[in-house]
């Protein structure tokens, strides 16, 4: 007889694979504030198909991306599949995790069942022209966020990834751990390494918004593994103190500041002198941190419209800043004189490819960068979680969720 589904903390026999799951779902009459959007629901296991591969979930790590996805803004992400012919009325997000390898479909070669893996978040056609024609897999038209464009993901019992999806789970590392460091961690690797001439060197001086959070608290380590000078920008002093505990030379409290958001009219020049003014003030400040009057080669952004134009003054000539996102808005204002006067880079950088996941991923696992793991939750608290990370109250580093992994000091019968 077919097992229909397991109860939280049950595991199937080994090859048992049942024919629905629980999984934190997000349905369009939820819109809205995280915490209710997600609810634990029973639905049918995906099938695995050609170059697939079934993970039974342990656990998976909480990121901004399911935030937008929970609001239904600014992208309605079941709307928008359903455009293109998907019938499923309801998401499943995550769009990282970890887990164990329970079934492959056919062609899958590069993982056995029983494997320990780590799962990351973008997904491709390998089959497409322009990825066969040698264009990175994440500048290709078919790339798509697991757990957000694409739907399954990593909030459920099972997921259905492409083979290519799987990293060795760092043996170091407990299940939680290992779900929370590859998002922000490839993502920051990517914006550092990934765009030369504009490669972190020893010596240089990096800025690094929300230094605090997943992302920064990856990239400041990174710099520092690639002797960088890493200034933080926090908003509290337990967050510098994470911060400077990392690595960073210095830390730069934002809430000193009050120039924050788009830039005033080239035309009202007393807004502008007041601008320039505190951005001034803000560079003096990274200074400070970095011991010397330098301005940064890089500054790693992702809040976007309140900061991009302080990024942007501040760079050094030709420097670049390179940007993995919007969280504070997504309409940025550029002087365009310090741009092209001093010849800087504005650069835009999305997750990362397969060497880049594996590139952290050994660095992980060779004790080089920590994971930062800050708060661990169950799938019923998958939408508090998002919650505190809207609300900007979730605790220093990364977020995760326990799936079929039990609570510390539990067995899997017990959870």
């Amino acid at each position: 007889m077919t097992l229909d589904h397991l109860e939280p903390g049950q595991l199937p026999a080994p090859g048992e694979v049942p024919s629905r799951m629980y999984a934190s779902v997000i349905r369009p009459e939820r819109y809205g504030a995280p915490v209710d959007a997600f609810r634990t629901e029973l639905v049918d296991v995906p099938p695995v198909g050609p170059g697939q591969v079934l993970v039974m979930m342990m656990a998976a790590g909480v990121n901004y991306n399911n935030v937008w996805a929970a609001l239904g803004k600014p992208v309605d992400v079941i709307a928008a599949r359903q455009r293109r012919g998907d019938p499923f009325p309801f998401h499943i997000g995550g769009s990282e995790g970890a887990g164990v390898v329970w079934a492959v479909g056919e062609g899958s070669s590069q993982v056995r069942v029983g494997d320990h893996v780590v799962l990351s978040g973008c997904r491709w056609d390998e089959s497409a022209a322009d990825i066969r024609a040698g264009v990175d897999p994440m500048a290709s038209t078919t790339q798509r966020v697991w757990g957000y464009e694409e739907n399954w993901g990593a909030f459920a019992q099972f997921a259905v990834v492409d083979e290519y999806q799987c990293h060795p789970k760092p043996a170091n590392l407990s299940w939680e751990a290992a779900a929370a460091y590859l998002l922000t961690g490839a993502t920051a690797y990517r914006q550092l390494l990934g765009w030369p001439p504009h490669t972190v060197r020893p010596g240089d001086a990096v800025l690094i918004w929300g230094g605090s959070g997943g992302l920064g608290s990856m990239a400041i380590q990174i710099v520092r593994e690639y002797g960088g000078i890493p200034v933080a920008v926090t908003s509290s002093d337990d967050r510098a103190a994470h911060c400077l505990r990392l690595g960073a030379a210095g830390v730069i409290d934002r809430r000193e500041f009050d120039h924050w958001g788009r830039l005033p009219d080239i035309s009202d020049e007393v807004a502008v002198n007041t601008w320039l003014k505190e951005a001034r003030r803000f560079g003096q400040r990274f200074w400070e941190a970095v011991g010397a009057r330098r301005a940064p080669r890089i500054v790693l952004e992702h809040p976007g419209q309140d900061t991009i134009p302080t990024s942007m003054y501040l760079c050094d000539t030709a420097g670049m800043v390179v940007i993995c996102g919007g969280t504070t808005g997504y309409n940025a204002d550029v002087d365009l004189r310090f741009l092209w006067m001093r010849q800087k880079r504005l650069q835009g950088s999305h997750f990362a490819n397969v060497a880049e996941c594996r590139a952290i991923t050994q660095l992980v696992a060779a004790g080089r960068i920590d994971p930062c793991l800050a708060w661990t939750g169950t799938m019923e608290q998958v939408g508090e979680g998002h919650q505190m990370m809207h609300d900007n109250t979730h605790p220093p580093g990364n977020l995760a969720v326990l799936i079929n992994a039990p609570r510390p000091g539990m067995t899997t019968t017990e959870a």
